[in-house]
């Protein structure tokens, strides 16, 4: 069963993601980034979601919706969306697990003692936009929400972690910090994972080789040079 599930930059139609569909029963974590949607009323019923991410989208309310399709949320990420005011995010009250919410550059961060609002508003939440009551940061386990087991299974049975550019983890596809690793493998080694040939694999060093030659024998040259000049005056 399907656990994780990226969507970011698809395109919703009237509301509706196409695929979406409470088939997704086991479904933990849901990104949603920057699809068009305007409202999450059409979003299925999602007992185990978890966290959710819907930054980058239009929403501007009907967020009551969300206690009744995902009542275990505890991370909710609406950065970037059309809201405005505290009686918009008022329905999440009724989301007694919700830990985390950023309304990153959401007009409503603008207002008047919008923190010490929203915490009053929100009892149950410790962080709001990565930071709780006491603008203390949120640790990286409670920023990424469900994600923070990810680092520990990154590692195999030998405890190191595998060289590999780019993984995919069910519906998710990511980047590991072994990119790097990977680049530089790569100056040396084809698609098939086959060791260039020597002249391939030293490639410029070669060259440098040839122009330190060429520097020597100039040297040489110069030197020769004055001797030359002596015996053409005897």
């Amino acid at each position: 069963q399907v656990k994780e599930l990226v969507l970011d930059n698809c395109r919703s139609y009237e509301g509706k993601i196409e695929g979406l569909t409470d088939e997704f029963e086991e479904l933990e974590f849901l990104s949603t980034i920057n699809v068009g949607l305007t409202s999450v009323a059409n979003l299925p019923k999602l007992n185990k979601l978890k966290k959710l991410e819907l930054s980058d989208n239009r929403i501007s309310g009907g967020l009551e919706v969300l206690a009744e399709k995902c009542p275990n949320l505890t991370h909710l990420n609406l950065s970037g969306n059309k809201i405005k005011d505290l009686g918009t995010i008022e329905p999440l009250k009724k989301l007694e697990n919700l830990k985390s919410l950023d309304l990153f550059n959401c007009e409503v961060t603008n207002l008047n003692d919008y923190r010490e609002n929203v915490f009053k508003l929100l009892p149950q939440l410790t962080y709001l936009d990565g930071y709780d009551r006491d603008d203390k940061e949120a640790p990286d386990s409670d920023a990424e929400g469900y994600v923070e087991g990810l680092d520990d299974e990154e590692e195999d049975e030998d405890g190191e972690v595998p060289q590999c550019p780019l993984k995919e983890r069910g519906e998710r596809r990511w980047a590991g910090p072994e990119r790097a690793t990977f680049s530089v493998l790569s100056l040396v080694k084809d698609r098939d994972d086959k060791e260039a040939p020597d002249s391939d694999a030293e490639g410029y060093v070669e060259g440098l080789d040839d122009e330190e030659e060429d520097e020597d024998e100039r040297g040489q040259k110069r030197k020769r040079e004055p001797e030359d000049e002596g015996d053409e005056d005897d």
